[in-house]
């Protein structure tokens, strides 16, 4: 594989800025109402941007103009083209008529790059990218420009889809893979594709996976990206695992940032070891006193109280009880359903008690 350098444009060399529009030189499909879309400039200026970035376009859409955030899933080391891979969810509106209008020659203003959610170009680090549905798209970006720079390139690469057909780039991340074995992919989907065997990780994922995955997670950099619900998922269960949280880094797709100080204020909980806590088994008559950081299930062992167990990883669902006062904070791994959880029910072998908490045991 060649080695490609950083993008450093020479002084004879036009960087392309926003006043220039673009043209669309290519659309792609890619999974089920998801397209890429490369852009080129008339002009032959080049793209300079860092990986990650995302660009802002506008869209003449039927009734005015609307204006739409999509990441650049493209890698700034092949600057002659500028690449957005987008996908039309259910009433969508700039990205449906991406998909239904948007052919080669047309042009299209845009706005960018901007963000922050990027990597440091230089530093050899080791990586475990998350992402989970179209969040894949600043994750494809930064495994390829490590790919292209082609230096100690250390990632494996973690991406969440409904089924099979719906994971983004794989052929793209496959092809990488296949000429850099230190670029290791594990795709989880929750169904199956009809007639296609799938041979990988079912599921969502879990901190069970993380492990299997990476077992030296600890040691790398961590970048998120999709949902909101899934990324706050990915942050509880890093936290649970010991995980320095200064080196994990999201993205939200639906609300990128451009500065540090737009960054919004994670509600993470953090159990303190040295806080107090309780928990009350109601119908054994007994009251054991403990800290935070313990799970109901050790504090009932420690109190002669047996609750059936059968993993302690929120797992298998065995140790399912019923909470009847008190909070806790539970980090499963799928052991147990919403409706479940709404209705009072926690996992005691990943449930930790906040003060004081009454269980129906």
């Amino acid at each position: 594989m060649a080695v490609q350098p950083d993008l450093m444009a020479s002084s004879d060399v036009a960087i392309w800025t926003d006043a220039e529009p673009l043209t669309c030189c290519a659309v792609v499909p890619e999974a089920p109402n998801t397209v890429t879309v490369s852009f080129v400039t008339a002009s032959g200026a080049q793209f300079r941007y860092e990986p990650g970035q995302f660009l802002t376009l506008e869209l003449p859409v039927p009734g005015g103009t609307v204006w739409k955030t999509y990441t650049i899933s493209s890698s700034p080391s092949r600057p002659m083209t500028i690449s957005v891979t987008v996908k039309a969810q259910a009433g969508s509106v700039g990205t449906r008529w991406m998909l239904d209008h948007l052919t080669p020659g047309m042009q299209i203003k845009a706005i960018g790059p901007a963000g922050i959610f990027s990597m440091p170009r230089n530093e050899r680090k080791k990586y475990l990218f998350i992402s989970a549905g179209s969040g894949i798209t600043p994750l494809l970006a930064m495994t390829t420009y490590l790919y292209d720079r082609g230096t100690d390139v250390d990632v494996a690469f973690v991406h969440c889809a409904q089924r099979p057909q719906d994971i983004i780039a794989r052929q793209r991340l496959e092809q990488m893979a296949s000429r850099v074995p230190s670029i290791r992919l594990f795709f989880i989907v929750e169904q199956d594709d009809p007639y296609r065997v799938w041979t990988g990780l079912r599921g969502r994922l879990n901190q069970l996976m993380i492990g299997l995955i990476a077992g030296d997670y600890l040691e790398r950099d961590v970048y998120c990206c999709g949902p909101e619900p899934f990324m706050n998922a990915v942050r509880e269960m890093l936290i649970a695992l010991g995980y320095d949280m200064d080196h994990y880094h999201q993205e939200s797709f639906a609300a990128p940032v451009k500065k540090e100080d737009q960054l919004p204020e994670h509600d993470d909980v953090v159990l303190d070891e040295r806080a107090a806590a309780s928990v009350a088994f109601a119908r054994s008559d007994v009251t054991a006193e403990c800290n935070e950081t313990d799970t109901v299930l050790a504090v009932a062992r420690g109190a002669g109280i047996v609750i059936p167990s059968g993993c302690t990883f929120g797992v298998c669902g065995t140790c399912k009880v019923k909470k009847t006062a008190g909070d806790v904070h539970m980090v499963h791994n799928g052991g147990i359903s919403e409706d479940d959880i709404a209705a009072g029910f926690i996992l005691a072998c990943c449930s930790s008690p906040i003060g004081a908490v009454e269980i129906d045991v």
